[in-house]
């Protein structure tokens, strides 16, 4: 991944309405996305991920602020030369928006013919598309033969069919189980490598960012909460907004009794899920209560909360905690109901 951006967001201001009637959607928004980089935009519904992502090809003009694409500020360019310029950012959906009176080849041949590109060309482009995404025998079938999947697949070979440099997801997964989600999450990671397309992944779904993004943004209520790599933010999430999505069933100082002595663990990226509990029980004699986790294995390395109850007699707490600090790749810190 280059560190060259090749999209940047500065200080871009969303309102809708006017008066005392204004919302603001976006406030103050800059981000800085990285060419060749997968781009996770993640937030609860209501938190402006699809206004943000319209406005960075401009579907939707920000109320103030600029979005710079591949050097271009896009809130500069007239009409005309934004159309242009939008053939380098194109973007898939969650519902598809594939042309139903239209087969295949003709969906993927589509925006190829609003370019002016002659007919001969097009249909071998669409072809060498349809092949890059597994669906070579699908050329000739309509979208109402195809499953959800296979049209998603078709959805982002008409987006690639102008060789673009960003490749914007809003909620491309949403509609789609859990097997064929983690089918279209590997070809947007295959289709990254490949051809070297930055993809900006706009979802609600933590498991999609942990999946294939290098980098998040976090959106609560139309403004960035926290921003970073993937791991970092996993490993110690520093906001509400961003404990909520990467831990919403986890560990809690509301779960214990009320006077109990706790200890929260984050493990940071070390092997995964190295035995912890069994280690301090076998090794200190100490036994302490799980009374909450949310943990995951992302690479073959741990990252997650754990909240644990310490023993009632001092000794034996201060024992544990040592021994808790101890060890690699996690950090501990002593928690009170009544903090």
């Amino acid at each position: 991944m280059a560190d060259t951006s090749i999209i940047q967001i500065q200080h871009l201001t969303k309102t809708f309405g006017s008066g005392e009637f204004a919302v603001t959607a976006l406030e103050d928004i800059n981000l800085e996305i990285h060419q060749g980089e997968i781009f996770g935009i993640i937030g609860l519904s209501g938190a402006g991920k699809s206004t943000l992502v319209r406005c960075i090809n401009l579907l939707e003009r920000p109320t103030s602020g600029t979005v710079i694409v591949d050097g271009q500020d896009m809130t500069s360019l007239s009409e005309k030369a934004l159309r242009l310029a939008r053939r380098n950012v194109t973007m898939i959906f969650q519902s598809f928006n594939l042309l139903m009176q239209r087969t295949c080849l003709k969906n993927i041949c589509f925006p190829m013919e609003i370019s002016g590109i002659a007919p001969s060309q097009a249909k071998a482009r669409a072809l060498e598309l349809l092949d890059l995404v597994g669906l070579t025998e699908k050329a000739d079938s309509y979208p109402s033969q195809l499953s959800g999947g296979q049209k998603q697949r078709i959805a982002i070979a008409r987006a690639l069919a102008t060789n673009p440099k960003v490749l914007l997801c809003d909620e491309a997964t949403s509609a789609l189980d859990p097997t064929t989600t983690a089918s279209i999450l590997s070809l947007l990671r295959d289709l990254n490598k490949k051809l070297g397309v930055t993809v900006v992944v706009i979802t609600h779904q933590m498991s999609v960012i942990e999946e294939i993004c290098s980098r998040v943004a976090i959106l609560d209520g139309g403004v960035v909460a926290e921003q970073g790599r993937v791991e970092d933010i996993f490993s110690n999430p520093a906001t509400d907004a961003a404990r909520r999505l990467v831990y919403p069933g986890g560990a809690s100082v509301t779960q214990m009794p009320a006077g109990e002595r706790a200890v929260r663990v984050a493990f940071n990226g070390g092997t995964a899920y190295q035995p912890l509990i069994a280690s301090l029980a076998i090794d200190c004699g100490v036994k302490v209560n799980i009374l909450g986790a949310d943990t995951r294995n992302i690479d073959g390395k741990a990252f997650g909360t754990m909240l644990l109850g310490l023993p009632d007699d001092p000794n034996e707490a201060a024992k544990a905690l040592a021994y808790i600090r101890s060890q690699p790749n996690v950090s501990a810190e002593e928690v009170d109901y009544h903090a």
